[in-house]
């Protein structure tokens, strides 16, 4: 089942036949740069799968499968999960796509993709997204997805920055991404 779907890409939850090629992406190092839990052999790749199958379960959201749409291709995956930061249980947005994918404005498409479930399908209140200062590719990422407020802080030990969107900020970019296209 989808769960959302862009022009290029679509969100699904993930299924015993991703495992392997989600392994390949997730134990690729340059792909885990920035990742808090590391780069993840099949045992974690195992946990992380088995993790998003029960914040589907018990939340109705989670990190999904990401599909490329021609292909079929696993991409990586995307999504959001509740988080502890700074003390307070956040919704974090997440995505790690396979270095084929990158800088293909896949990652992008995929954010606006979860973000329009997160607000326009869950209504959500508020997403945030943790991301490093040094990780450039990211902070453009959600910077074109429309993230703009953020604070410094402390996530695992790292310094990060805390970004933050809401529905009413999601709304107004909404908007006037439809005024722009008429």
């Amino acid at each position: 089942m989808k769960i959302f779907e862009t022009n290029r890409l679509y969100g699904r939850e993930f299924c015993e036949s991703d495992f392997v090629h989600l392994t390949e992406i997730l134990s690729d190092p340059e792909v885990m740069r920035f990742s808090v839990r590391g780069v993840c052999d099949e045992d974690a790749t195992r946990k992380f799968i088995n993790s998003s199958l029960e914040c589907y379960s018990s939340q109705e959201i989670g990190m999904w499968a990401l599909v490329e749409k021609s292909s079929g291709e696993l991409v990586g995956f995307c999504g959001f999960a509740p988080e502890m930061i700074d003390e307070v249980e956040q919704i974090n947005l997440g995505y790690r796509l396979a270095k084929k994918f990158w800088n293909l404005g896949l990652a992008t498409e995929a954010v606006n993709g979860v973000l329009d479930y997160a607000f326009g399908q869950k209504s959500l209140a508020t997403v945030v997204a943790v991301i490093e200062p040094e990780n450039m590719a990211s902070l453009r990422v959600v910077e074109k997805a429309g993230f703009s407020d953020f604070t410094n802080s402390v996530f695992h030990d790292r310094s990060v920055r805390l970004y933050t969107m809401t529905i009413q900020g999601w709304q107004v970019l909404r908007q006037n991404t439809l005024q722009v296209s008429l």
